[in-house]
């Protein structure tokens, strides 16, 4: 199978299921989001972190795989008229949102408490953490504006939500583990 199709050479894409959009499309903006959010987080995974951020990670970036195809499937070509679904899609289940959960509970014991915004950066790793929450922040929005439009699953919303949570405490705790500087915004009066 080639890689090049030829087939948008116009401008247009096709959906999980073959309807084709064009390619500025809220829907491939959507999903097209959540692929640059699993990229940045494959750089953070390839950073010099300890094992379950590692392990976790991954998970992350097989989820969004599973996030990807929802919002990349057109609903009308999903369930049939006799209800069935036609497309075997995964779902994003509450489970997944409890791991992010569980994860940012765990990161958060060892973490002093918050008392201040603070500002990205620190150290490259951490940085890289912060450029993902915002990516994440991004493909969120999209979705929501995607589902306002054309509803979905309101559980991969939820996981871009507490997503951008799991990876605002990442980076705190990696800078806890870097011994980096983790500066507090302190808004200066003028």
């Amino acid at each position: 199978m080639k890689v090049y199709t030829k087939t948008g050479d116009k401008g247009t894409t096709a959906l999980f299921g073959g309807t084709r959009v064009p390619k500025h499309h809220i829907r491939i903006d959507s999903y097209g989001t959540v692929d640059e959010l699993n990229s940045y987080i494959g750089l953070i995974r390839d950073q010099d972190i300890d094992t379950n951020s590692k392990k976790t990670l991954v998970d992350i970036q097989d989820k969004l795989f599973t996030l990807g195809a929802i919002l990349a499937t057109d609903p009308e070509k999903q369930v049939l008229k006799n209800g069935k679904e036609r497309l075997n899609i995964p779902k994003v289940e509450e489970t997944d949102i409890e791991t992010l959960e569980t994860e940012i509970d765990t990161m958060e014991q060892d973490l002093p408490p918050m008392t201040h915004f603070v500002l990205p950066g620190g150290h490259t790793t951490v940085s890289y953490c912060h450029i993902a929450r915002c990516v994440c922040r991004r493909a969120e929005r999209l979705a929501s504006e995607l589902n306002s439009i054309s509803p979905f699953d309101e559980r991969a919303l939820k996981y871009l939500n507490r997503l951008s949570d799991y990876l605002f405490v990442l980076a705190r705790k990696l800078s806890y583990d870097l011994n980096a500087e983790e500066i507090k915004w302190i808004p200066k009066k003028y």
